[in-house]
C-alpha cells in the first residue's frame, strides 16, 4: 500500500515538473507549423504536390500537439472524469495522432518514389489528384489503427497516468508500436534505398545529366525525411524503454521527449526545405522594409 502511494505522488509530482514543458513544446510546434501552413497558402509557388504533403504532416502535427495537449487538461483539471469510456477515446485519438505524423513522412517518401522511378511511364502518379486521394486513404489508414483500444476494454481509467494501453497488456502494447512505428519506418527505409540503388543505376547509364541532378535531388529530399523521421521517432525511444524496463523515469521522460521531438522536427523542417527557407526569408524581407 505504502509503495502505490509513494508511486502516485512521485507521478504527481513529475506531471507538476513535465506537463507545462510538454504543453509549451506543444504550442511551439502547432505555431511553426501554422506558419508553414500560412507561407505555402499564400505562396503561389509553393503549390506543389511536394509542399501539399508537407502541409498534410503540418497538420498531423497539430492534431498531435492539440491531442497531447488536451490529455494534459484532463490530468491536470479535469481529474474528476474517472469513466473508463473517455478514457479509451484520449487513447484511441493519442496512437492515432501519432501514427499520423510517421505516415505523413511515408506519404512523402512514396511521392519521391514516384517522381524518381515512375515520372515518365505513370504520370497521372503525380498529378495532385493523386497526392489527394493518397491523403485521404493515410486518413483512413490512421484512424483504423487505434480501434483496437475502443473495441478491447485494456484501456481504463487510471488515476494521474495518460490513457494508454498499460504495459501488462503486453500483445496489445506490441501492436501499437508495430503499427504507429515499426511498419512505417521500415517503409521508409525500404523507399530510401529503393532510390538510392536507382539513382546509382542512373549515375553510371544515363547520358542526360538534367536526369542525373533530378535523381540527386529526389535523394537528397528522401534523405531529409529520413533525418525528419528519425527525430520523431527517437523521442519515441523513451516510452519503449519504459515499456521493456518499466521504470518510471522513462514513462516521464517520455512525456517529455515526444513534444520536444516534434517541435525541433518542425525546426528543422525549416532548414532543411529550401523551398520554405527561401519564401520565408523573402516573406520577411518584405516585412522589414514595410
Amino acid at each position: 500500500m505504502n509503495t502505490t502511494i509513494h508511486s502516485t505522488n512521485l507521478t504527481s509530482v513529475n506531471y507538476k515538473l513535465i506537463i507545462p514543458i510538454s504543453m509549451c513544446c506543444a504550442l511551439i510546434s502547432v505555431v511553426i507549423s501554422s506558419g508553414i501552413l500560412l507561407l505555402v497558402y499564400s505562396t503561389r509557388r509553393l503549390h506543389t504536390t511536394t509542399q501539399i504533403l508537407v502541409c498534410n504532416t503540418c497538420l498531423t502535427s497539430i492534431f498531435y500537439s492539440l491531442v497531447q495537449n488536451v490529455n494534459y487538461i484532463y490530468i491536470i483539471f479535469i481529474s474528476w472524469d474517472t469513466s473508463d469510456l473517455s478514457c479509451r477515446f484520449r487513447a484511441y485519438f493519442s496512437y492515432m495522432s501519432i501514427a499520423s505524423v510517421i505516415y505523413s513522412y511515408f506519404l512523402q517518401a512514396l511521392s519521391r518514389l514516384f517522381f524518381s522511378k515512375y515520372h515518365t511511364q505513370h504520370r497521372w502518379v503525380l498529378s495532385f489528384r493523386t497526392h489527394y486521394q493518397m491523403i485521404f486513404i493515410q486518413w483512413l489508414f490512421v484512424m483504423s489503427i487505434p480501434l483496437s483500444v475502443l473495441i478491447s476494454k485494456d484501456v481504463y481509467y487510471r488515476p494521474t497516468v495518460l490513457c494508454w494501453v498499460p504495459v501488462s497488456k503486453l500483445l496489445h502494447v506490441v501492436y501499437t508500436i508495430t503499427a504507429c512505428y515499426f511498419i512505417p519506418t521500415v517503409l521508409i527505409i525500404v523507399v530510401y534505398f529503393s532510390i538510392y540503388y536507382h539513382v546509382r543505376y542512373i549515375e553510371r547509364n544515363s547520358v542526360h545529366q538534367f536526369r542525373k541532378i533530378q535523381q540527386k535531388r529526389n535523394l537528397e529530399m528522401l534523405r531529409n525525411i529520413l533525418i525528419l523521421i528519425s527525430i520523431y521517432t527517437c523521442g519515441g525511444l523513451s516510452t519503449l524503454l519504459y515499456v521493456v524496463t518499466r521504470i518510471e523515469i522513462f514513462y516521464s521522460m517520455g512525456i517529455i521527449s515526444l513534444p520536444v521531438s516534434v517541435t525541433i522536427e518542425k525546426l528543422v523542417i525549416l532548414i532543411l526545405d529550401k523551398e520554405i527557407r527561401k519564401h520565408m526569408k523573402l516573406y520577411f524581407g518584405r516585412m522589414k522594409k514595410n
